[in-house]
């Protein structure tokens, strides 16, 4: 008994620890409270010498689009018109004259841009595909063929040509294939399934929304921001603008208005970390392979899995077999994350209190996220191909034993994902019947 509760105390130190570590990455980087809307850090890591006698021959990829603009007009205008209100009643402090000129400012600059690509999106492509040649030139030489896709959505389309105009501009002779289409979306951008209804039951959304009200309080920023309390409160939905003035605040970093303002003073240290981890929590809910939602989301991405694993097999019959690229959504990087079970991503937990302890958000789904399989191998006939997976261009840890790492055997990996998708399919009307006798509710 003793020993458990040594143990037990033990483990409740290391979320301690892991829980400061988010608060105090976020306290040292406040822009990875942004969430999705953090901007790509680029590579962090030295990546490991390739192993000898192996040379990079292929590479596979699956990334989001690059920094954009908020995905709609109310984004912005929800907490502008509610400041233009208080303006026009004489209701707003110095402080909320000055937020409000500067979210007027942030605004305008998306006006009839919502969703778009910015102009630091463009770059962040042109640079993961210059490191990506740079990295792995054997991959890019002579007539190399690079096939890419991209979905229909002009953001990831215009990050698609961004990252083949750097290759092309740095070798005028590779032969590329560029498309966007829907009859690809089944895996490209696949989300509707029967999975999709069932991402949040009932119950945990009720204690979410405890949470939310618990951790997120508005009143501090109201009280200095309106100069009438009784205004405040009647006129005003106080948490829905709180959280929407920190999604203004957080898209800031990608668009231009970064180099002229920000909107992160006007809240507390303690604020920025709950509204963070608020969504925090909701990505996990909605994407991760966690007990409260069946472990079911990631399979939403089982088409894509499926597809990366069958052309890796295809394009290795070929000598050069060059590249194939694919661009896409947070909603696609970050299942696929846990499907794959890259590093800390198959973490499974059930109190809202300790999401936060296991995983961060900010480690996986910024502006530009990517997933890149390179393959290695001696020549054409060399059958022990290894292949090391790059998450956000650093190396990942896999669900697979090795004796090579951060490399691993394909034929150990190609079995375990083959296997993990194959007793998902085989018993899916088992694995349904399980999840309905759940109360389910709408994720968002």
């Amino acid at each position: 008994m003793k020993r458990i509760s040594i143990l037990a105390a033990c483990m409740l130190l290391a979320i301690a620890v892991f829980a400061q570590t988010a608060r105090e990455e976020i306290k040292a980087d406040i822009y990875k409270s942004a969430s999705n809307h953090m901007a790509y850090p680029g590579p962090q890591k030295v990546l490991t010498a390739c192993p000898e006698g192996k040379k990079p021959f292929y590479i596979s990829h699956y990334g989001r689009h690059g920094s954009r603009y908020l995905c709609g007009e109310m984004e912005y205008g929800f907490p502008l018109g509610v400041l233009k209100r208080a303006e026009k009643s004489g209701k707003l402090t110095e402080l909320g004259k000055d937020v409000l000129r500067r979210v007027e400012l942030i605004s305008n600059e998306a006006y009839k841009r919502v969703g778009e690509l910015t102009p630091l999106g463009a770059e962040q492509h042109r640079n993961i595909a210059k490191r990506m040649f740079e990295r792995f030139p054997e991959i890019f030489a002579d007539s190399a063929n690079v096939d890419a896709k991209s979905t229909v959505v002009i953001r990831c389309i215009l990050s698609m040509e961004n990252a083949l105009q750097q290759l092309k501009g740095m070798n005028p002779k590779l032969k590329i294939r560029h498309d966007a289409s829907n009859h690809d979306m089944y895996y490209m951008n696949f989300g509707k399934d029967w999975i999709e209804n069932r991402r949040i039951a009932k119950d945990t959304k009720v204690k979410f929304n405890e949470w939310k009200q618990k951790h997120c309080v508005p009143d501090r920023l109201m009280s200095v921001l309106f100069n009438d309390a009784s205004y405040a409160k009647d006129s005003i939905p106080a948490s829905p603008f709180f959280s929407a003035l920190f999604k203004v605040a957080s898209i800031i970093q990608n668009q231009e208005a970064r180099h002229k303002v920000t909107l992160y003073d006007i809240f507390t240290e303690e604020e920025i970390y709950n509204l963070w981890e608020h969504d925090n929590i909701s990505w996990y809910l909605g994407y991760g392979g966690n007990p409260q939602n069946n472990g079911l989301p990631p399979y939403i991405q089982r088409n894509l899995l499926r597809k990366i694993i069958e052309e890796a097999d295809s394009c290795m019959l070929l000598e050069k077999p060059g590249a194939t690229l694919r661009y896409g959504h947070e909603t696609m990087v970050l299942p696929l994350s846990f499907l794959m079970e890259l590093n800390n991503n198959a973490v499974q937990v059930t109190d809202l209190e300790q999401i936060t302890a296991n995983w961060q958000n900010y480690k996986c789904f910024p502006m530009a996220a990517n997933i890149q399989l390179v393959f290695y191998r001696a020549d054409v006939n060399d059958k022990d191909i290894l292949v090391k997976v790059l998450f956000n261009e650093d190396e990942a840890t896999l669900p697979v034993k090795t004796d090579c790492a951060p490399y691993y055997h394909w034929t150990d990996v190609r079995q375990y994902y083959l296997n993990k998708l194959n007793t998902f399919e085989a018993n899916m009307e088992s694995i349904k019947k399980e999840a309905e006798k759940k109360e389910w509710d709408k994720f968002w």
